[in-house]
């Protein structure tokens, strides 16, 4: 059988992942990624815990254990692009980035090097015919952060806990007695811990004062940076007044704050937008008609249409109005249950 590297987290679902690998008759390694081991803003960083849960299972399963340790890649690649994305006023997605430039580049390149045929996540996803697809479990389906991952290597990636329920995983995890069967999932910024973001933003960015201006151009309260409001954000705006608002802009260069207190307000509410830096697993077709997007994770799937229009630019249109489009998100598309490919909302 062939010779697996599978990505340990601490987590249940790499645990059976590995498990079921093993029960296969593959010949499995366990890899632990330290990516982060800094506490911030008072908030601590699990990695020792991870680090020792992941060790524990592949005793446990007595299989070969490593540590890959990704600081300095993790740093330039995902903690870069999420600050510097902020920093424009956009809402970054750390996890896709992780998995794009960590877990199925630079995890895989190592993985490879050191003699693995395949490496393995404990993802909820598939892959068929080298093309990624939707998992059995729609609730728990992560397409939706692995569209960036890429295309070439897919050959060599497995996804064990595809076509299994998240309840079934656990069930596996008590039936193969893993040592982390009952631990809760993980929660919180990539890899970092259960630190909110504006605390994380704070340590890496200055804070400063600025305004909260509504659809009149009335200012109607301050903000400590733009950069750490998202759109259509209603919580934490710090308004009173009693109506609710919601934000609609963000401009950094002015460190001001748009809010609207109309939740169908068209500057809130989209039928069209532009995406760019695309990767795509089948050629895109324009006008195709079974095509969905998706503009957040666990959104609902909406029909569109999409077209070219430069080297590095589509136009989404959309079948209805989506609500706080944002940009920085990713909008990744379907064809049934294939992914199509997906780029970022500019």
């Amino acid at each position: 059988m062939s010779k697996v590297f599978v990505g340990l987290s601490g987590g249940v679902d790499s645990a059976v992942a590995a498990a079921l690998l093993k029960e296969q008759g593959h010949e499995v390694v366990g890899v632990y990624m330290k990516n982060w081991s800094r506490d911030i803003a008072g908030f601590h960083c699990p990695w020792q815990e991870d680090l020792a849960s992941a060790r524990l299972v592949a005793a446990h399963l007595q299989i070969p254990f490593k540590i890959y340790d990704f600081e300095k890649e993790y740093y330039k690649s995902v903690t870069k692009y999420l600050l510097n994305t902020y920093k424009k006023g956009q809402t970054p997605n750390p996890d896709i980035m992780c998995n794009q430039s960590i877990k199925f580049d630079v995890f895989y390149t190592q993985c490879r090097k050191d003699g693995a045929d395949f490496i393995a996540t404990g993802h909820y996803a598939t892959i068929e015919n080298e093309q990624l697809c939707t998992a059995t479990d729609a609730s728990k389906d992560q397409t939706y952060f692995l569209y960036r991952m890429n295309p070439k290597i897919a050959k060599h990636v497995l996804f064990p806990l595809g076509n299994i329920t998240k309840t079934e995983v656990r069930k596996l995890a008590k039936k193969f007695n893993l040592p982390n069967y009952n631990r809760p999932d993980s929660q919180g910024l990539c890899f970092v811990g259960p630190v909110p973001m504006r605390d994380f933003l704070s340590e890496f960015i200055q804070p400063k004062r600025g305004d909260i201006v509504d659809e009149k151009g009335n200012t109607i309260g301050e903000h400590n940076g733009a950069y750490a409001y998202t759109i259509g954000q209603r919580h934490g705006l710090g308004i009173g007044g009693g109506q609710p608002y919601f934000v609609y802009g963000i401009d950094t260069k002015k460190n001001v704050v748009y809010v609207t207190a109309d939740n169908n307000s068209p500057k809130l509410n989209s039928s069209k937008f532009s995406i760019n830096d695309c990767i795509w697993w089948q050629e895109p077709q324009e006008n195709k008609k079974d095509l969905l997007v998706r503009v957040r994770y666990r959104s609902k799937a909406i029909p569109c249409t999409i077209t070219q229009i430069d080297a590095t630019t589509w136009q989404v249109k959309l079948s209805q109005p989506e609500r706080a489009i944002a940009p920085g998100q990713s909008a990744v598309f379907y064809s049934k249950n294939r992914v199509v490919g997906g780029g970022i909302i500019c």
